[in-house]
């Protein structure tokens, strides 16, 4: 689907997925879209960009999350847009991997038993990569390895896909914010291309948020929370979305939220996410949130 998609004009790609997000994501009940959010590129009104989706950690309902399984999976369902967590090994390199350990997702503790509680800037790059990371989620992914951010960069680009980076935990990694943009920049993702369409960095860091946004103003940024509606003016200057759990958004924060203008110029976007374990997706998006993470 993908493949061809890719051929023809992009308002018709954005068409064909609006419509096939409406009539399948907007049906479904809570449980049964944990692994895709539904992202609309501008707030509803006349000429607006059409609704995109991303796959939250890749399509992690048909794979192990966050490796490139996950990644091809989600490339072979037609998801153009990807959402990853990266964080730093003990010796330096980026890793994509969601969890503050290794336990849940790969076999560090039958691997090193020794050494719980198995976190992840306890490992080298080395020794994360003997891990098993799809055994867990299913026999035929045996041997698939947690991925560097440098290989997940490559494979989305080879797919034609784009990418939703959350830097994870940055308080854990000093100086992971000028890390992530220069591995960015080498693989050339801090061109105009992908600047203009392909990737948004967020963080529930506000700190980390602004770092990016200084080091790199003109990449599109977004803070994961709900912060106080006192805060939202501050924030505009640095962030281009607002991404809250959706059990925090009420009607008068989200006005609040849509009268600011970010760093670009554009209204601020919400993104709300949790959504599985409070409501479903067509009640959130009623509240005129601009899309739904998770």
């Amino acid at each position: 689907m993908l493949r061809r998609s890719l051929r023809i004009p992009a308002a018709a790609v954005a068409y064909l997925v609006t419509a096939a997000v409406s009539s399948s994501v907007l049906s479904a009940g809570p449980g049964e879209y944990a692994d895709v959010a539904v992202i609309s590129g501008a707030r509803a009104g006349p000429g607006t960009a059409a609704t995109r989706v991303i796959a939250h950690r890749g399509a992690s309902r048909d794979a192990p999350e966050n490796t490139l399984a996950a990644v091809d999976a989600a490339h072979r369902r037609g998801l153009i847009w990807v959402e990853n967590d990266v964080q730093r090994s003990k010796d330096g390199r980026l890793v994509v991997l969601h969890d503050a350990t290794l336990e849940r997702t790969t076999d560090a503790a039958t691997v090193f038993p020794g050494r719980a509680p198995w976190r992840v800037g306890d490992f080298t790059a080395a020794e994360i990569a003997r891990l098993d990371a799809g055994s867990w989620f299913g026999g035929r992914f045996a041997g698939e390895r947690v991925p560097t951010l440098a290989a997940y960069l490559r494979r989305l680009d080879h797919n034609g896909q784009r990418l939703l980076l959350e830097i994870k935990a940055p308080e854990k990694y000093p100086g992971i914010e000028a890390q992530v943009l220069r591995e960015l920049r080498a693989l050339g993702w801090l061109d105009r291309a992908h600047v203009r369409s392909r990737l948004v960095i967020q963080s529930f860091s506000v700190r980390c948020v602004k770092a990016v946004h200084e080091r790199a103003p003109q990449v599109r940024t977004g803070i994961l929370g709900a912060p106080d509606v006192r805060r939202l003016a501050g924030y505009a200057r640095f962030a281009d979305q607002i991404n809250p759990p959706v059990s925090a958004v009420s009607s008068g924060w989200l006005a609040a939220v849509h009268r600011l203008r970010g760093p670009h110029g554009r209204p601020l976007e919400v993104y709300a996410w949790d959504v599985a374990k409070n409501t479903t997706a067509r009640s959130v998006r009623a509240r005129g949130v601009d899309g739904v993470i998770e």
